[in-house]
């Protein structure tokens, strides 16, 4: 069923490719103006609280993978929060015998989030030979199974937020306030205070879709916190999305006239 979402919204997307390419286009340029950013900062000092230009670049460039995958695979969730129930839309997926929301994630495709995956890979090729990583077959599978459970975070996120419109009909800005949360965690939490560290690691935990896991990439060191915990927290943010989901839908009251 989602491989015939994905191809029925990739259908509707190729009917419009210079908007296709303009959006992917877009977040490239976006990620590029970051990236020029730290180049600047890095003229004017050796290296930020130990760690190096090659080393934060590479955390900036894994920090976009799970975000990017979460952007493509389960962006419609903002559209919840915007107007999906304030306009009582969502009676369509109630009246359907698929989990309303499954339904809503795999909906829609968001093409443009290709712009952020393809910098995020760009940006660790770049950079993988130049901060000497040990590699380890068990290094390259912890990775591979780090990186889905860091994208539920974001997920998991948007799920709980977007659900508050079942609630106060637009919680659109709610989802956003979050989010603006995770420009933090593409840097090394080290160089912050205790505070911001605490909130992003513990509250609102991006911290464990990047700096993280990518420590534990970079350096090999406890994988059981690095790595563990970004599943950990991957489960507790899914099932409060789940849970907060689930108790919206009975209070929703479809729309007016």
């Amino acid at each position: 069923m989602h491989r015939i979402f994905v191809a029925q919204e990739l259908k509707k997307m190729l009917e419009y490719k210079a908007n296709f390419i303009v959006g992917i286009i877009g977040f490239l340029l976006g990620q590029i103006t970051n990236i020029v950013f730290i180049w600047l900062i890095f003229e004017q000092i050796p290296d930020l609280k130990g760690w190096s230009i090659n080393q934060i670049v590479f955390i900036y460039g894994f920090s976009l993978i799970p975000k990017g995958l979460d952007h493509l695979l389960f962006d419609n969730l903002w559209a919840v929060g915007h107007f999906i129930v304030r306009r009582g839309d969502f009676d369509k997926y109630l009246t359907r015998p698929v989990n309303t929301l499954f339904h809503v994630m795999v909906e829609r495709l968001q093409i443009d989030a290709l712009g952020e995956l393809i910098m995020g890979i760009a940006l660790i090729c770049v950079t993988v030979f130049k901060v000497s990583i040990e590699w380890s077959p068990i290094k390259v599978i912890l990775i591979l199974i780090v990186i889905p459970f860091a994208t539920l975070i974001y997920t998991g996120i948007k799920i709980a937020t977007a659900a508050l419109a079942f609630w106060i009909k637009r919680s659109g800005n709610v989802t956003y306030m979050f989010y603006m949360v995770n420009d933090f965690a593409k840097y090394p939490v080290t160089i912050y205070n205790n505070t911001v560290r605490g909130i992003i690691t513990y509250i609102i935990p991006f911290a464990f879709t990047a700096f993280y896991p990518a420590k534990y990439i970079l350096t090999g060191s406890n994988p059981l916190y690095n790595i563990g915990m970004t599943v950990v927290m991957a489960v507790i943010l899914m099932g409060i999305g789940i849970c907060v989901w689930n108790r919206g839908i009975k209070a929703y009251e479809s729309a007016g006239s």
